[in-house]
């Protein structure tokens, strides 16, 4: 065959076939809703994938099965292969609108929604003509120089070396080229934004936080959700509003990554300014995750000051500007270690109080700040042997403690609602009522509470649903959880992955919307003396409202 042809050929039987039916699955529901153009691009992403697997599976049968259908009997596999493939990419564009209305109504979202069949159709087809030109022209590359290292080794030597030299040059352009240049560009635009202060913010007065008067750190050091944190604490007129007594100044501790050089002396510097504010001397001190812009969720601070009546301290750092799902590719091992280095460092000195005089030594973090607090930990004896409680929100796949837990969850127990050893010390929620269950089960102190939603992507993605049916598709469905959805191999891995980025454009109780089920977290984990059921429900008022 002409070299040539490699770029022109037409498209191969087996490549055809399960590119079409991949396309036709990414159709179907996942978590969450969509926009008919995340689902064009998906449709292109998934319909390559396919192709590539069904080429090369092709590829294996030629090579193993040496017989050949007669030319008719190909032209008539063609016919009716491309004509089931037609109507079943009708078929599922048909129903798409549907899925997705059915998907909005579960979650309580308007189901008047925009969706252009035939639009959808094209972008996908588009971007999958692209993408196999792209792919094409590597091959033919790759053919090329086969036939000029055929001229002074043997055949089988050049065509290994130059599937070696093709395969190293795909690699690292998709790496240093595509990868690091997005994460460089992400870099630039991030630090950029970094320096920014939210509309609304203003450098504080009070010196109970980091930022204010005589504070060890600057307010433009915090970065752009540092001054966020530290701006946006409740006043004691506020908090004295909601108890009906006296509040005190809250105290909020940050170190943003222009403060000092490595997390290490970033943990030390925030050891100081807890000193300087009075942090240990409060009833309770909460060391808070954050998310990859540092970003820490203003629902787990504001619930846990307005429970104390701002007689809480909280302390948190910055270990990356980046948003939250490019620092799990390129920072996660980062945030680990900064998690250890700020644990460890506000123990030790918490340490050194006599025992009677210690604050309620506290946990909590949203998605990825959970995985940098639960980093500081080889299990959860060894979280609640040290610390007081905890409260994760959102937790990664990826979370070490978090997927001991669910792996060994109780049977009969849903992966999305796991009991884990009669739920004794850490306890699974969707709603407040997960809280009770098991019911009349024992729950001493000190607890630990996972919130997650079942339609939550960040919490159900993970490389495993490449090849792995996963178990919270299996048996009765999750709160909010389409049941159409079903597992295709590749295919729903792509599915989740996207969801991510719609996972906060939903209601609060769904995608990665947690709201004011943190006051129940909280309530359960560490309420203050005096603190009951009314409390709560007035606090998720306040915590719900605009």
């Amino acid at each position: 065959m002409d070299r040539s042809r490699v770029v022109r050929r037409r498209l191969g039987f087996g490549g055809t076939l399960l590119g079409t039916l991949f396309a036709c699955a990414s159709l179907t529901p996942s978590l969450l809703p969509r926009t008919w153009l995340y689902q064009g691009v998906m449709g292109a992403v998934t319909g390559i994938l396919g192709y590539a697997v069904g080429a090369s599976l092709g590829a294996l049968g030629r090579s193993l099965v040496p017989y050949r259908l007669p030319e008719r009997g190909r032209r008539m596999a063609w016919q009716v292969m491309l004509g089931g493939c037609a109507a079943l990419a009708v078929v599922a564009l048909w129903y798409s609108l549907d899925w997705q209305r059915d998907l909005r109504a579960l979650m309580g979202v308007d189901t008047r929604i925009t969706w252009f069949p035939p639009v959808i159709l094209a972008v996908t087809c588009g971007l999958f003509a692209a993408a196999l030109l792209a792919a094409r022209l590597v091959r033919l590359g790759g053919r090329r120089l086969n036939a000029w290292l055929d001229r002074y080794v043997p055949a089988y030597v050049g065509h290994a070396f130059g599937v070696f030299v093709i395969g190293l040059l795909v690699a690292v352009f998709a790496n240093d080229v595509l990868f690091n240049g997005f994460v460089a560009r992400m870099s630039d635009i991030s630090s950029v934004a970094n320096e920014g202060t939210h509309p609304g913010v203003r450098k504080p007065v009070s010196a109970f936080v980091s930022g204010g008067p005589g504070s060890l750190v600057s307010w433009e050091s915090l970065g752009r959700e540092g001054r966020r944190f530290t701006g946006t604490a409740a006043t004691p007129a506020r908090l004295a509003a909601f108890s009906g007594e006296p509040a005190a100044e809250p105290i909020r501790v940050y170190i943003g990554l222009d403060s000092t050089s490595s997390p290490r002396a970033q943990a030390a510097l925030a050891v100081r300014e807890l000193e300087r504010t009075g942090a240990f001397g409060r009833p309770v001190l909460a060391v808070l995750g954050t998310t990859g812009t540092g970003w820490v969720d203003p629902h787990i601070a504001d619930a846990l000051e307005y429970m104390y009546n701002g007689r809480s301290a909280m302390v948190a750092l910055q270990y990356s500007y980046l948003p939250s799902w490019v620092s799990f590719l390129v920072d996660r091992e980062k945030a680990a270690a900064s998690g250890r280095a700020l644990f460890e460092a506000v123990r030790e000195r918490w340490a050194r109080l006599p025992a009677g005089e210690r604050p309620r030594l506290l946990l909590s973090g949203e998605s990825l700040g959970s995985y940098e607090l639960e980093g500081a930990f080889r299990n959860l004896s060894d979280l609640v042997s040290r610390a007081d409680g905890a409260v994760f929100v959102g937790p990664p796949n990826a979370n070490h403690i978090w997927y001991h837990l669910t792996s060994a969850r109780e049977r009969g127990s849903p992966v999305w609602r796991p009991v884990y050893r009669s739920g004794r010390t850490a306890r699974f929620a969707q709603l407040p009522a997960d809280l009770g269950r098991p019911p009349r089960a024992p729950w001493p102190r000190p607890r630990v509470v996972y919130l997650q939603n079942a339609s939550d992507p960040v919490v159900w993605w993970s490389p495993r649903l490449i090849y792995r049916r996963p178990a919270w598709l299996e048996g009765a469905r999750g709160p909010g959880v389409n049941p159409q959805m079903n597992w295709f191999p590749l295919v729903t891995f792509w599915q989740v992955l996207v969801d991510m980025t719609a996972a906060l454009d939903v209601p609060p109780g769904h995608g990665h919307r947690y709201g004011a089920n943190i006051v129940d977290g909280w309530a359960a984990v560490a309420a203050p003396p005096g603190w009951d059921a009314r409390d709560t429900g007035r606090l998720r008022a306040l915590i719900s409202g605009p």
